[in-house]
């Protein structure tokens, strides 16, 4: 909406007042109107006005003295005036008018026409200076949000000309280049060393490109140096700005610091590599110890315990491996693991040492050699009758690892005809770390002396050992007989693993009720069947949480546990008593797990 024009009329006459607002009344336009010369001094200190029409000849102040107080004024200086007066006039008042800074001088009557135009003219001009002056303001409103922006904005604007010296220099690039504008207005990005060496040609490149008008945009990957002399990789992106003649005003220039999304990308492929080489690297050992222990198999009887074992121990390294980020792994958590793959009395095997910590290859590797000499022993030594008796000791000489295998109170050995997969397992393992493996067979039983060279880790993570115990307190005939005639949902959405759960469930008596592949079929089967006795939930839904399957299993008091290949810090907060099966996994511990869950759940109902 357009503001008001003011103009002022002064005349002692009243009735030439009222015929000038007759005159020029008209919308946007008001007349302020004064009797005398110190009235209109003090609407003018009121109002701006964008004309004053004043009459010669009034009592007091005339209209001459009137003009010159005005004209002495800074507010009313600029003001244009016109003098209307019906006196007889002769060169001299005129001259002296015109002197007064009057723009114009007319006689009594005056022509309403002419009066009329006239005063639109100055009204008309009036309101382009208004218009200008609210453009004026919007621009610099705009201009002062452009700056605020600018300074506040993560990236280092600066602008060139078309000599490429810098012209401006924004508050981010002060902050992060270290260079205050001061500093480098005026200035060559070569005069103050701020590109390096082997991009200043291709940044060069791009400047010239846009001022030589090849192109109006363009951008470069860089690397800056700082006033320190640090090295960033920025992302700079060009734009020429071209006057209304399509002629170069400028180029600017708006760099982002990436060096750490750079070096983030830089980790993430190194992880992926290590990731690739980890992966691979199991693969071909999972391939190996199949291909090897079908060699060595007398038939599938024979061939599944033994390969499902070496399997499993190869889980549980990698298990404590992941619980410290592959740091590192725990020697007496690595010993108690492996020995679990068979009921052994606590008084029958014995293993004492220091607390030692091994690096993730030495530790995957005496894992798969742990778990032989127990196999081994249950089979053929030591623990394969009642009164035999195992015990393991290890101390560090030197910088080498020395573990003492001792069996006792076992049938006879003696050294074989022909040497097993086994064994051949157990001495390169250790010879691929540069370590030994010595055995040695008499009456007495098996003992084998190994060696490693030992790295120290960091002090592990210890998980509850309490806990452990209590979930594999059930025996795996007390746990049949627990799970039996149970309704279970599986959700699992790995087809073949989910399968293999089905098939041990349904071996242990068991009814599978359903399977469920996404968290949406998991809580539409939960919710049309209420008589789910206990769920078996993975981590992972193909990629998705189960946050909301675990809540809504939690909110229903339905029992549940976690199949999963990951481990407790990866699974959903709040379900912390829940059990876990680390994949991959062998029917007892499914069964056995699952039985104390149905007791732990009898308990929590009986209290």
């Amino acid at each position: 909406m357009r503001e008001t024009v003011k103009v002022l009329a002064v005349d002692d006459v009243p009735e030439n007042l009222i015929a000038l607002e007759a005159l020029l009344q008209q919308e946007g336009l008001e007349l302020l109107t004064a009797a005398s010369g110190m009235e209109a001094l003090e609407l003018l200190l009121v109002h701006d006005v964008a004309l004053a029409l004043l009459d010669v000849q009034m009592p007091g102040m005339d209209g001459f003295e009137l003009a010159e107080l005005m004209r002495g004024t800074e507010r009313t200086r600029r003001v244009p005036i016109i003098f209307l007066t019906a006196v007889a006039t002769d060169e001299r008042r005129r001259f002296r008018g015109y002197e007064t800074g009057a723009i114009d001088y007319l006689l009594k009557p005056v022509d309403p026409q002419i009066v009329r135009n006239k005063v639109g003219i100055f009204v008309e001009l009036a309101r382009q200076r208004q218009e200008i002056a609210l453009q004026r303001d919007r621009h610099a409103a705009a201009l002062a949000r452009l700056k605020a922006h600018r300074d506040n904005s993560p990236l280092a604007v600066v602008e060139f000309d078309a000599e490429q010296r810098v012209i401006a220099w924004s508050a981010g690039a002060e902050r992060m280049f270290g260079w205050r504008a001061a500093e480098v207005l005026g200035l060559r990005p070569s005069e103050i060393e701020w590109l390096d060496q082997e991009h200043a040609a291709r940044f060069r490149a791009m400047i010239d490109g846009m001022i030589a008008g090849e192109t109006t945009r363009d951008k470069a990957v860089l690397r800056m140096r700082t006033a320190e002399g640090l090295t960033l990789d920025c992302e700079c992106y060009g734009s020429a700005l071209l006057g209304p003649d399509q002629r170069l005003f400028s180029v600017n220039t708006q760099i982002l610091d990436v060096t750490d999304r750079a070096r983030a990308e830089e980790t993430q492929r190194l992880l992926i590599g290590e990731l690739n080489h980890r992966v691979k690297n199991t693969l071909a050992s999972v391939q190996a110890i199949a291909t090897q222990t079908l060699r060595h198999s007398s038939g599938p009887s024979d061939f599944a315990p033994t390969f499902i074992g070496r399997i499993h121990a190869l889980a549980r390294a990698h298990s404590l491996l992941s619980s410290t980020t592959w740091q590192g792994a725990s020697l007496q958590e690595l010993v108690a693991g492996q020995v679990q793959i068979g009921t052994v009395d606590e008084g029958r095997f014995v293993a004492q040492g220091a607390d030692l910590d091994l690096a993730p290859e030495p530790a995957l590797h005496l894992a798969l050699v742990l778990h032989e000499l127990v196999t081994n022993a249950h089979k053929y030594g030591a623990l394969s009758v009642p009164e035999g008796r195992v015990a393991l000791t290890w101390q560090v000489r030197d910088g080498v690892l020395a573990l003492d295998w001792r069996e006792s109170g076992g049938p006879p050995v003696a050294a074989p005809a022909r040497r097993g997969f086994g064994t051949a397992l157990i001495e390169r393992s250790l010879k691929a770390e540069g370590g030994s493996a010595e055995p040695s067979y008499g009456e007495g039983g098996m003992r084998w002396l190994l060696t490693v060279p030992y790295a120290s880790a960091v002090r592990l993570r210890t998980e509850d050992r309490a806990r452990r115990k209590q979930t594999a307190a059930a025996t795996s005939a007390e746990a049949v007989a627990t799970i039996r005639g149970k309704r279970l949902l599986i959700v699992e959405d790995e087809p073949l693993v989910a399968l293999e759960l089905s098939a041990i469930l349904g071996e242990a008596g068991c009814e599978v009720i359903g399977l469920a592949a996404t968290a949406g079929e998991a809580m539409a089967a939960i919710r049309s069947d209420s008589m789910i006795d206990a769920v078996l939930l993975d981590g992972n839904l193909q990629g998705a949480l189960v946050d909301d399957v675990a809540g809504a299993l939690a909110t229903r008091g339905i029992p549940f546990l976690f199949v999963s290949g990951y481990g407790r810090d990866h699974l959903p907060l709040g379900v912390g008593a829940v059990p876990i099966v680390e994949k991959p996994f062998d029917g007892e511990t499914i069964c056995t797990v699952l039985a104390g869950l149905f007791c732990d759940a009898a308990a929590s109902t009986r209290a």
